[in-house]
């Protein structure tokens, strides 16, 4: 049997830590069976080093970033303390992209008051990492599939084009149209409140709201992780850390399934 350890980020913003804990605890619900511990990367305790210790490796430690891409944190921070946990802990691909992410953008839009016409922007934190782009890259296709209409992409930090440039820029050429923000976010925080001061007629929630109903596409996503990780014949861990020592990175967005060593 497996342990596994839910790494999200870390929040100082108490609805958002709420509302992420909520996640783990409807994980743990699903698996009665499996020990479930939370971990953070940064701001909140314990880190993850800390909860791999109190795992121990008695028996397999299969680690789930509560990212939604695989960006520095999987990469550097959860991929550092895996390494030197040994070689029974593993790290699953992050929570995105995944195509049931994307329903929960769709119900969120829905939630405000989206209408076909609507000029609908992605927002995601963003990183520097260009796989971390990609695979933002690759849930703006998928949103867009799913409205049937063109979906903008916007950047938070680290890349461009940033919202607050985007929104201004796009209410401008577009007079009579509403631009809504999409928040391609786990929980409330900093950057959720971002979204909402950028100036849009409309922005979603983030993906997980504290005192609502957990969507359990949240919840089958990290179910699915972490007993693809633990499938005997095929284990299914993130091959997305080449580059982290300095190897040439050869192409790879999210769901790789080689190991990560």
């Amino acid at each position: 049997m497996a342990t596994l350890i839910a790494a999200s980020h870390g929040t100082d913003n108490t609805n958002g830590a709420a509302a992420i804990s909520a996640l783990v605890s409807e994980v743990q619900k699903a698996l009665p069976e499996t020990r479930v511990f939370e971990a953070f990367v940064d701001v909140q305790q314990p880190d993850v080093p800390t909860v791999l210790d109190k795992a121990g490796s008695a028996e397999p430690a299969i680690l789930v970033p509560l990212l939604l891409a695989t960006g520095y944190h999987v990469r550097q921070d959860i991929a550092d303390a895996t390494f030197a946990a040994g070689e029974h802990t593993q790290i699953t691909p992050a929570l995105g992209p995944d195509a049931r992410l994307v329903e929960v953008l769709v119900e969120r839009l829905n939630q405000v008051g989206y209408k076909s016409d609507d000029l609908v922007v992605l927002t995601v934190a963003g990183s520097s990492d260009p796989r971390a782009q990609a695979e933002s890259q690759l849930v703006q296709a998928m949103l867009e599939e799913a409205l049937g209409s063109k979906v903008e992409l916007a950047f938070l930090s680290a890349a461009e084009p940033k919202l607050k440039d985007l929104v201004p820029k796009l209410k401008f050429q577009n007079h009579r149209r509403r631009v809504v923000v999409a928040t391609y976010l786990l929980a409330e925080g900093y950057f959720a409140g971002v979204t909402k001061k950028s100036g849009a007629h409309l922005a979603t929630e983030p993906l997980l709201v504290n005192g609502a109903e957990v969507p359990q596409q949240l919840v089958d996503i990290i179910i699915d992780r972490f007993t693809s990780a633990t499938d005997a014949t095929n284990p299914r861990t993130t091959g997305c850390l080449s580059g982290l020592r300095g190897e040439p990175w050869v192409g790879c967005a999210a769901g790789c399934a080689s190991a990560c060593r």
